[in-house]
């Protein structure tokens, strides 16, 4: 039987970590769908387009490649504020939609698929067989990001790191086409003051309470 998890989330709030230790646990494959619109968003850059050229951002997502997922500037601040930018843009959604169908759909070990994003639960999986949220308050958000650049030797402030969370934020649940949102039965985990093992730990009860049919979370 193929089960879908559906994990969706704001940036830093811990959702791809937890999407891939889940993806280990059931020995399902695991799809994060914001590399996506990141490698969408990095090939924008790279060709020194405008920033609001829906074209140019289209293009670029139908010419990703397997190895553009594994690009280290994904990562980066810049390439994420410029993803969250073209994630706005239907057309390029309508280009990426298919693709992340088809995986959860058809995931290549056959077993399971754990997807996480920001429309997965509402948009691109409505059936799935569990949704999660997962979210955590912008400070400790910032915080975590912020860690995570200066370890790889970015020069930011923290103060520089929360501001362009915030506006991501409000970009992503403001946004006309699919905005970033909890599907309405979806699982909210707060991991504002959760280690990654309890936050795992109240996501792996959360799948399992919805497949012994425990209710809606």
């Amino acid at each position: 039987m193929n089960r879908v998890i559906a994990v969706d989330g704001p940036t830093a709030s811990g959702k791809g970590t937890l999407a891939r230790r889940l993806a280990a646990h059931f020995g399902f494959d695991w799809l994060d769908t914001g590399g996506l619109y990141r490698a969408t968003a990095l090939r924008v850059i790279r060709s020194g387009e405008a920033r609001d050229d829906v074209e140019a951002a289209v293009n670029a997502a139908k010419g990703i490649r397997p190895e553009d997922l594994a690009d280290p500037e994904l990562r980066a601040e810049a390439t994420g504020n410029m993803a969250s930018a073209v994630a706005a843009m239907q057309p390029v959604r309508d280009a990426l939609f298919q693709y992340q169908r088809d995986f959860a759909a058809r995931p290549p070990g056959g077993r399971g698929a754990v997807l996480d994003g920001r429309d997965i639960g509402t948009v691109i999986c409505p059936d799935a067989d569990a949704k999660l949220f997962i979210t955590a308050s912008a400070e400790v958000r910032a915080r975590r990001r912020f860690d995570e650049l200066a370890a790889k030797g970015q020069d930011v402030s923290l103060e520089t790191v929360l501001e362009d969370l915030r506006a991501r934020d409000a970009r992503d649940s403001g946004r006309e086409n699919a905005p970033l949102k909890p599907a309405d039965d979806a699982v909210l985990i707060d991991t504002s003051e959760l280690d990654i093992e309890a936050a795992f730990s109240t996501a792996l009860e959360a799948c399992l309470a919805r497949w012994n049919g425990e209710g809606a979370g």
